[in-house]
């Protein structure tokens, strides 16, 4: 992908094309409650608002287009351009204009809304119309008059709407999604997985909140909502498609019921809620921006629950004793071990000049999560894809699982193709069965960490299937012709991606429950 240091972060990570160093990122701001805001300068309407206004007041006084055009000596034509929004007329031909029928020239340029329902259906039909979806149907345009009936031009402009909705929806296949995916991880590959812009706005948004050092705790984050407008509330329905709800009309962010004090998941959930609203983002247009909008808020959340000053003061300490451990990082900020491990990969490599790699696979061994700077070789498909890749046996990661005792970091040296690692390994659970999170470093910044002494050591020989895919010669000799396991079915890939705008979101069940919980009061 081609990153633009000219362009916001959001539009960094559409463009595609080679990998330049890692440019300068510009994040989009929103404005917090007593910072100073310029005055927003009044804007004309576009074309095809000024020129139905135009219309609007010109049926008003019973004129013709003819008869106008005499009026203010022009043609019939021109101004038949100019109420379609064709042409942009002049400013004494508009200062004409408002004489002629009797309005200000402010009334014409005004920037609020259409002046009626009809003249705002007509505009949106002809915008409809205007597009390139409508222009792929090649179907001739619907020009309605002035008898065209209202609920003719509602049934049309609802037509266009849906027929736009469907088209937009954030849906891909399989292959385009493992695609943009791997685009992103790359992306965040050449910037050693660090955004300072980012990093930067989490650090000040937190501070204004009242931060000072130690977790980050639940009454800062509703702080910070609050700065923002927003108030947390927890509700025991939420949508069962959804984490969080926001309620923009009423500054509201609904979040599951609130559980164990100081826990991780909802504090994190309330600040990728916030996150949104911080970084600008706008409805995911593809799949490949609902990726990088995830990517986003989770990064956001990390820099307020593991401030940057904060944690770089702690590691670089840590470093200095050569005690680095993920799991003192993760019981020094109370987060869970998955947290503090993504952490340190953004921090690693730009403050403690440490490049490494992070795993999370399943106790079946398929990748489920990785980024490395580090050289390791992470298992891959065709298309450099990693996801579902298998691990191999030998590795940290899957040599976890196999030890009775599992309350304390698993340490590893892995002699590999491409050098020598060493690895820490803590495993846990979740709902979708066991799993472990590994943090690895190339054998020479072994030194800087805890258990560097273990005389653990592995070796692995993949991707060559001879090192623990390929079974035993004599045993595939053996038992080939008499074995028929009846393999365990993945439901997942029969399951189709989730489609909408915000994918696997049924709007439906969203829109009942923000009626449901809004203030009696709310329009």
């Amino acid at each position: 992908m081609q990153l633009s240091p000219k362009l916001p972060y959001g539009q960094l990570m559409r463009h595609t094309s080679e990998q330049p160093p890692r440019p300068a990122l510009t994040v989009p701001v929103i404005p917090l409650p007593g910072d100073p805001v310029a005055d927003a300068a009044t804007t004309a309407p576009d074309g095809l608002t000024l020129g139905r206004r135009i219309r609007h007041f010109r049926n008003r006084q019973g004129l013709t287009l003819s008869e106008l055009a005499r009026r203010v000596d022009s043609t019939t034509s021109q101004l038949s351009h100019v109420e379609n929004g064709n042409r942009e007329p002049r400013l004494s031909l508009i200062t004409a204009i408002a004489a002629a029928l009797g309005v200000s020239v402010a009334e014409l340029l005004e920037p609020g809304p259409p002046p009626d329902r009809r003249a705002e259906l007509e505009i949106a039909l002809d915008r409809a119309q205007r597009s390139s979806l409508y222009a792929g149907l090649g179907v001739a345009p619907v020009r309605p008059g002035r008898n065209t009936p209202l609920n003719v031009l509602e049934s049309l402009v609802a037509l266009h709407t849906e027929l736009a909705r469907r088209a937009t929806e954030a849906i891909a296949t399989p292959e385009e999604a493992r695609r943009a995916n791997t685009e992103i991880r790359m992306i965040m590959r050449t910037r050693d997985n660090y955004l300072p812009e980012i990093e930067e706005l989490g650090e000040d948004l937190i501070r204004r909140a009242g931060y000072t050092s130690g977790a980050l705790t639940h009454s800062t984050v509703s702080e910070m909502a609050r700065t923002l407008g927003f108030e947390l509330i927890h509700v025991p329905d939420l949508p069962h498609s959804t984490r969080t709800v926001t309620d923009l009309a009423n500054g509201r962010i609904y979040l599951p019921p609130a559980s164990i004090p100081g826990g991780h998941g909802l504090r994190s959930l309330a600040l990728q809620a916030i996150a949104h609203r911080v970084l600008g983002h706008v409805r995911p247009v593809s799949y490949a921006d609902f990726l990088r909008q995830r990517l986003e808020i989770t990064y956001f959340a990390a820099t307020c629950l593991i401030p940057r000053s904060a944690a770089v003061d702690y590691l670089s300490e840590r470093k200095r004793s050569r005690d680095l451990a993920i799991e003192d990082f993760r019981d020094a900020f109370g987060v869970t071990h998955e947290a503090a491990a993504l952490r340190f990969t953004n921090l690693a490599t730009s403050h403690l000049d440490l490049p490494l790699h992070f795993l999370r696979v399943s106790d079946d061994g398929a990748l489920y999560k990785g980024y490395e700077n580090d050289g390791a070789g992470l298992p891959a498909d065709v298309h450099g894809a990693i996801e579902g890749q298998y691990v191999c046996r030998h590795w940290a990661a899957r040599a976890a699982f196999e030890r009775r005792t599992r309350t304390t970091e698993f340490h590893q040296y892995t002699d590999t193709p491409a050098g020598t690692f060493w690895c820490s390994t803590q495993t846990g659970r979740s709902d979708a069965g066991e799993f472990s999170i590994t943090v690895g470093v190339p054998f020479n910044h072994a030194k800087w960490f805890r258990g560097r002494e273990t005389t653990r050591r592995a070796a692995s020989t993949c991707p060559d299937e001879s090192c623990c895919r390929r079974p035993a010669t004599d045993l595939s000799r053996r038992w080939q012709e008499h074995s028929w396991p009846s393999a365990a079915l993945h439901a997942q890939i029969l399951a189709p991606l989730p489609s909408g705008t915000f994918p696997g979101v049924d709007d439906a069940e969203v829109y009942a429950f923000l009626e449901a919980n809004a203030p009696s009061e709310a329009p």
